[in-house]
């Protein structure tokens, strides 16, 4: 048997705060969510849109051709650590690099936290319930920097997001125990956050004031089946370097009309064509389906902009 190719299953956002014993508890991460393949000597790490990490995490590569196990598919999280703390915004710094030397010498390093075995040598265990799978994940691999398990605990009564919020988690995935591994989004897990974050797709910007490099602000929206809705925009949250170099992004990206479905109150706005995906950190959404207080944390690569629908709607 060849190693088979997977999509990643996904979880679904919950306000859930109460979990029996069925359920498994975990960290939230917040990194580039990626699968790992090894057959025998090759090794290839994927993103969750099937983009080659590969090149861009040498060493990861290195760590899972160091196991034991010759054959594997694995689901986890590629993340990096400040104080203990997953850090997009510092995980930005290699997310764009794909030349091996270069990435190393970034100065910033990543862990790759697992939590999920899809398959191990000749036998497909996506039907094997998930207490299972992690109990024989646990015991196949080394676990060695920058390869890490992703502990879990079991669940019985109120979910403990207080003290994962108060640790800087972004908060808990609560999981079936006795589920298998769906290929598609599944309320079989559910994401319980301590800060509501999500992606949004670019779709113009402002021009800058005063001193102000770039751009003003970003345009943001979020697709309700084929149209891509108007979501807010967001102004802070930019070095000057990323406002910079996001602007000749955008310039490239030009377009004469508007790709958002609903009117902009915006003066003057430059469109682009929505293929950027942000991801900002906000207060919540107001009435009218607006972003409130957001701040932009990064750029991602590892989702596609008509993937992009707004979390809360069970989507």
């Amino acid at each position: 048997m060849t190693l088979l190719h997977f999509s990643p299953m996904l979880a679904v956002s919950s306000e859930r705060r109460e979990f029996g014993p069925g359920w498994l508890l975990e960290r939230k991460l917040d990194g580039i969510r990626a699968l790992a393949y090894r057959d025998g000597p090759t090794v290839r790490i994927e993103s969750r849109t099937g983009k080659q990490l590969t090149q861009g995490f040498p060493e990861l590569t290195a760590a899972l051709t160091a196991q034991p196990v010759q054959r594997f598919v694995l689901d986890g999280e590629i993340v990096a650590l400040d104080r203990g703390v997953t850090s997009f915004e510092l995980l930005q710094h290699r997310m764009q690099l794909r030349d091996p030397q270069r990435a190393l010498a970034s100065g910033v390093p990543v862990t790759y936290y697992v939590f999920d075995l899809l398959q191990l040598e000749e036998y497909d265990t996506t039907r094997v319930p998930l207490s299972e799978r992690k109990q024989v994940l646990r015991q196949a691999l080394r676990y060695e920097d920058p390869l890490r398990y992703t502990e879990h605990r079991q669940a019985g009564g109120p979910a403990p997001l207080a003290e994962a919020c108060a640790k800087g988690w972004e908060g808990l995935i609560a999981k079936r125990a006795d589920g298998g591994y769906q290929q598609r989004r599944s309320s079989d897990w559910l994401k319980l956050k301590c800060v509501t974050a999500q992606e949004l797709v670019i779709g113009g910007f402002t021009d800058p004031g005063g001193s102000r490099a770039g751009f003003g602000a970003l345009l943001l929206g979020h697709y309700e089946g084929d149209r891509l809705r108007y979501a807010g925009k967001v102004g802070t949250g930019f070095s000057t370097a990323v406002l910079l170099a996001l602007r000749t992004r955008l310039d490239a990206l030009a377009r004469p009309d508007t790709p958002f479905a609903d009117p902009v109150p915006e003066r003057a706005p430059h469109w682009v064509a929505p293929v950027l995906v942000a991801q900002c950190a906000f207060a919540g959404w107001t009435r009218e389906g607006r972003l409130r207080h957001p701040r932009f944390l990064g750029l991602r690569d590892d989702k596609a902009a008509h993937q992009v629908f707004r979390e809360d709607d069970g989507t």
